[in-house]
């Protein structure tokens, strides 16, 4: 299947990895190409520059947001959540219509500092804001509650055993972005329902802030005992 990837940061990567290594076709999409390339410092968290990665990824491609929804037949928005609808604009509603596009996005407004606040709550969603504004992409939000290693390889804490959300209105997108969760090894797999079902899921990420803090690790996440 080919993918095309939404952001170049540590989530966009991992996932763009992983897809890659699954056999996908995979190309990855940003604002500037060429900018992405020539950036030789890490960035603000010590990760190696996105060319040092792509050297160890050479089968992954680069281009604009545009070119990589256009080569997706499913897209991931991974993108951060402040600038997900300007990122998605650019990529083009005709590039996204009638396509699974899997939201992994956080509405996190990192403005006063830490801990991050949220840009939409309670009423509404990110998830929302984005199925309404491309009506005919079938969006579907999840492996949005983890840290981004997890959510390629949920194997690697508890052998697996905690959940992964997934929430969106069409029915045949959702199975379609299941049957790929499962091909990373995810097993507790739980379908809250609608798009109106991210506001919770969104709404979870200040309490993950929080255990990170606690934690002072990222590989944790939460697990539905029933």
């Amino acid at each position: 299947m080919r993918f095309g990837i939404l952001g170049t940061g540590v989530v966009g990567k991992t996932i763009a990895a992983r897809l890659a290594g699954l056999g996908h076709e995979v190309m990855i999409g940003t604002r500037d190409p060429e900018e992405t390339m020539s950036r030789t410092e890490p960035d603000r968290y010590g990760n190696p520059p996105f060319s040092a990665w792509h050297e160890e990824h050479p089968k992954v491609g680069l281009g604009t947001f545009a070119e990589a929804a256009a080569h997706g037949e499913t897209v991931v928005n991974a993108t951060a959540g402040a600038v997900s609808l300007e990122a998605l604009e650019q990529a083009g509603g005709d590039n996204l219509s009638g396509k699974v596009l899997m939201d992994i996005s956080n509405p996190l407004d990192f403005s006063r500092g830490m801990p991050p606040t949220l840009l939409v709550s309670n009423t509404d969603s990110l998830g929302e804001q984005i199925q309404r504004r491309f009506p005919e992409a079938k969006v579907v939000k999840t492996l949005h509650t983890m840290n981004a290693q997890l959510m390629v390889d949920p194997a690697q804490l508890g052998g697996g055993d905690h959940t992964v959300f997934v929430g969106g209105d069409d029915a045949e997108a959702k199975a379609t972005v299941k049957d790929l969760l499962r091909s990373f090894g995810w097993s507790d797999i739980i379908d809250l329902g609608d798009i109106t079902t991210a506001r919770g899921t969104e709404m979870m990420l200040p309490v993950w802030v929080r255990l990170f803090g606690a934690l002072q690790k990222p590989l944790f996440n939460f697990k539905l005992v029933r």
